[in-house]
């Protein structure tokens, strides 16, 4: 059987068919199987905002249980609207309320006593079902647009698969800096507040390892021109490849547009008449090869060297501009996808807050 365990509660805000560890399950254990419309709070975190952090289980084609470290939260759904409280508790409002009951011993927790103690705000049922169903659009329509672009990405995927069997893929291998240009990035000093909380995004590992999709559109932290300026960053261009080099390395997704980087990733731009998106599915088809070839004691690290020496498939120019002409308009909607999507999000964000408050009202 499924078990939704705190991996799957961080990862997925509303858990619907998810890929789980699977455990063994007794027929009078089934007090502990889950429903839709469940809420599932993080019993314990190691840092203070994770505690509480509340999902909702949406359903799944078989049953599924939750591990120990997960409080099962279900809502009597003929006097209110589970939806209405999951919004709830991801508002400002409600993870002020959750904070209000988190222990900080040697990590941040609740405890479910607590939890069934707190007040919460209760407009009538309608209204509940109102701002939950405003909101739940947003999101089904982000959902709706994830599911497109992970379709899109394996169109996309499969045509560069297939042009690297042209002639029998026999191809000479060579370096993939032969069709791209390696980058590097920079920090600027942190003790320099005229640097930094600008509007030009500064990529690090972080941002692309949680990016959640091909393109990035935005960055934890910003800097200022001046800390262009004064540091060894640069503005890259969009539609730049990015790969994380230090740490958990191979991590790659494609600048959405122009923006910075610091030194734990490297950047590559496609050169004259090689397309961007050949030089990101080819980079995504060596991760395996980069990681086998770093190097570290504490830390696997990329380097230059590890791009000079790691082997791809050299096919001709017109193969590669025959390979961007096809995926092009693949890869076009997955980033329209993407920015409509972030819209939404935001959208939502601006709402949430507000409809929890009672600032604006819905009939």
């Amino acid at each position: 059987m499924k078990m939704i365990n705190m991996g799957e509660l961080f990862a997925h805000p509303r858990i619907n068919n998810v890929e789980t560890d699977r455990v063994p399950f007794s027929n009078n254990e089934n007090s502990f199987l889950l429903k839709p419309g469940d809420l599932l709070f993080a019993r314990q975190s190691l840092v203070l905002a994770g505690a509480g952090k509340c999902s909702i289980f949406v359903g799944d084609n078989e049953e599924v249980t939750y591990e120990g470290h997960i409080i099962r939260a279900r809502i009597n759904s003929k006097i209110a609207d589970p939806f209405y409280y999951y919004y709830f508790f991801n508002s400002s409002v409600g993870r002020q309320t959750i904070e209000s009951i988190v222990e900080q011993v040697a990590a941040a927790g609740i405890r479910g006593s607590d939890l069934a103690k707190l007040n919460v705000p209760y407009p009538p049922l309608p209204e509940q079902r109102a701002i939950a169903g405003i909101l739940g659009a947003l999101d089904d329509k982000i959902e709706v647009n994830r599911r497109m672009n992970a379709t899109l990405e394996s169109m996309a995927r499969a045509v560069f698969r297939e042009m690297m069997k042209y002639e029998g893929g026999n191809w000479k291998q060579g370096s993939i800096l032969e069709f791209a240009n390696l980058l590097s990035g920079g920090t600027p000093s942190t003790s320099e507040e005229s640097y930094w909380d600008g509007n030009i995004e500064w990529v690090s590992a972080k941002d692309v390892g949680n990016v959640g999709g091909v393109f990035i559109l935005d960055t934890d932290k910003k800097i200022t021109q001046l800390g262009v300026d004064n540091s060894s960053t640069k503005l890259l261009p969009e539609k730049t490849t990015i790969v994380t080099a230090r740490g958990t390395v191979g991590a790659h997704c494609i600048l959405g547009k122009a923006m910075t980087m610091n030194q734990t990733n490297y950047g590559l731009k496609a050169k004259v008449g090689i397309g961007d998106y050949f030089v990101y599915f080819t980079l995504s088809e060596m991760v395996e090869q980069l990681k086998q070839q770093s190097y570290g004691t504490i830390f696997d690290t990329i380097t230059t060297k590890t791009f000079q020496s790691a082997q791809c498939a050299q096919p001709p120019n017109d193969v590669i501009q025959e390979f961007e002409r096809q995926v092009t308009p693949l890869m076009d909607a997955i980033l329209n996808n993407q920015e409509e999507s972030r819209t939404l999000a935001s959208l939502r964000d601006n709402l949430l807050p507000r409809l929890m408050r009672g600032e604006v009202r819905v009939k």
